[in-house]
């Protein structure tokens, strides 16, 4: 065994070891089927803290030769499987984190160098003269080992797109790294030494440089993670299941770490979840000081609608994001929709596939945008936050007149023209008018069933503020006036979906008049629930 060549499975065995370990060797049955296919080739981008090196590190120990890894294995998910003994340990591995060369390589324009030469060492100690001297090029040893013993290889790389992210202005080490790429998965060549790649990291295949070396790869990302969205992250019933297991509240998890969907699965962090589940405090686990230094240089950047569009979703709003025109780097921002569909690869959003919007997919992450925009005392939102609590205030104390003004403020200061007389843009505006009081209440709930009909939106206190804060149920009329939307709440009986609440409930009718442009307000308490 070797560190980079048929490595052990120690690495795999520290996450067994774990308090908590969920067991997603399922996706080994995948690879299985895929071995020696053109669908061999495995892109699986995810953020940071949603368990890349751990799968890394099982593929790794699943394969290769090694070690002895079924005792291991054993009664886990792919021990049930027919495919499980026939590829256990039967192939030469290479496992690399580019990551982590850089500080032996010493630097990034030292990296390639470093993994080739010290691979095709060890490489040489196994296949002896197989590998001459003169090899230099990883991609021509593996070919001249199959050619002399029809020996195919798995190669797993570990934050594969460092140099990608880290290096994006660096034209050298970019082309250097992308000829590496391009001799060992390009071409027919390959196909002959390539059993199985897996290449995990933070983002997809760059578009234009890298497309040319890895477009034959298969991708799963944020944005589509297809057949592997159970891998991705922790599915539901595997947070229900440690939810029971250490009595946490399954609702307070899901408000806080759940959000990300991903192919018909609600997908939650894995760092986050097991970090709740040991310590039982319900906070971010998100590094404040990572989260500051990848959060606010994106959302700084002059990009028509950006700003508006964070504190939309910070109200708890989803925003329509293009996703298609990020180039898969960290420079080549043209326009909103890229540093958007970049901030759902970090995890930072998520995204709705069937929709095409992005949203904040939980509180964890709300509030660590909160806490990157107060450091840098982002004065848009400071001032909008103050606008919004006198707005909540007003509500509390039932002042229509000033709802009213409040709404028709924020509608004017963020709403475009060319939108504003957008019927959609009444519910924005509403979304982003009460972001403060996502303090006191939950994400709104918008278009909740209720009586015979949906409710636009309906705020729910948190459970420490249910005794001094009233559920709020607002219903919004477009071209009508606010009474007839509190006359729709009653004759509709809107709050029959509150019946389990128990406490004081508003409710609140806004109008918006598309000639006069000026916004109404009515709010009564209702009581006989």
């Amino acid at each position: 065994m070797g560190r980079f060549v048929n490595p052990d499975n120690s690495a795999f065995q520290v996450a067994l070891n774990s308090k908590i370990y969920v067991d997603k060797t399922g996706l080994l049955e995948y690879t299985n089927s895929v071995l020696n296919t053109t669908q061999a080739l495995i892109c699986n981008s995810r953020p940071r803290r949603f368990g890349k090196s751990i799968t890394a590190n099982m593929l790794t120990a699943y394969y290769s030769r090694g070690c002895d890894s079924e005792r291991m294995f054993d009664g886990l998910e792919i021990s049930k499987s027919d495919t499980f003994k026939k590829h256990l340990n039967q192939y030469d591995v290479i496992h690399f984190d580019v990551q982590w060369c850089m500080d032996p390589a010493g630097g990034p324009e030292k990296v390639i160098s470093y993994i080739k030469k010290s691979i095709i060492e060890e490489l040489r100690e196994i296949y002896g003269e197989t590998v001459s001297d003169r090899i230099t090029s990883l991609a021509e040893a593996l070919s001249c080992i199959n050619a002399a013993t029809g020996r195919k290889f798995i190669i797993i790389i570990d934050e594969w797109d460092v140099l990608i992210r880290d290096e994006a202005a660096n034209q050298a080490v970019q082309e250097e790294y992308i000829n590496f790429l391009r001799g060992l998965f390009k071409g027919t060549e390959p196909t002959r030494f390539i059993q199985l790649a897996y290449l995990t990291g933070i983002l997809p295949i760059k578009k234009v440089k890298t497309q040319s070396a890895l477009n034959n790869f298969d991708e799963f990302t944020m944005l589509d993670a297809s057949i592997l969205a159970p891998y991705i992250g922790f599915t539901e019933e595997e947070v229900s299941h440690l939810c029971a297991e250490y009595g946490r509240n399954f609702e307070e998890v899901k408000r806080w770490y759940d959000g990300y969907q991903l192919a018909g699965y609600q997908v939650y962090n894995p760092k986050a979840v097991v970090s709740v589940m040991l310590r039982g405090d319900f906070q971010s686990y998100w590094s404040s000081t990572g989260s500051y230094e990848a959060i606010l240089p994106l959302i700084n950047m002059d990009f028509d609608g950006l700003r508006e569009s964070i504190i939309e979703m910070l109200s708890g709003a989803s925003v329509e994001v293009g996703v298609t025109s990020f180039q898969n780097d960290t420079v080549s921002f043209e326009n909103k929709d890229d540093i958007l569909t970049y901030l759902i690869h970090l995890g930072y959003l998520a995204y709705n596939q069937k929709s095409q919007t992005a949203f904040i997919p939980n509180e964890e992450i709300r509030q660590e945008f909160i806490t990157a925009t107060r450091r840098k005392k982002w004065n848009e939102l400071i001032e909008f936050q103050r606008e919004s609590e006198k707005l909540l205030e007003a509500t509390l104390d039932m002042d229509g007149e000033a709802v009213a003004e409040g709404i028709e403020k924020i509608h004017e200061d963020y709403v475009s023209a060319i939108q504003y007389n957008n019927e959609n843009s009444l519910s924005s505006v509403l979304a982003i008018a009460y972001l403060s009081s996502m303090q006191y209440y939950f994400k709104p709930i918008r278009e909740l069933p209720a009586g015979r009909g949906f409710a636009d939106f309906v705020f729910l206190p948190k459970a420490e503020y249910a005794g001094d804060y009233p559920a709020l149920l607002v219903e919004l009329k477009w071209n009508k006036n606010a009474k007839a939307a509190i006359q729709q709440i009653k004759e509709k009986k809107y709050p029959r979906a509150l019946e389990d609440y128990g406490g004081d409930v508003l409710l609140v009718g806004v109008s918006y008049d598309k000639k006069s442009k000026e916004h109404q307000c009515v709010i009564e308490k209702f009581e006989n629930l």
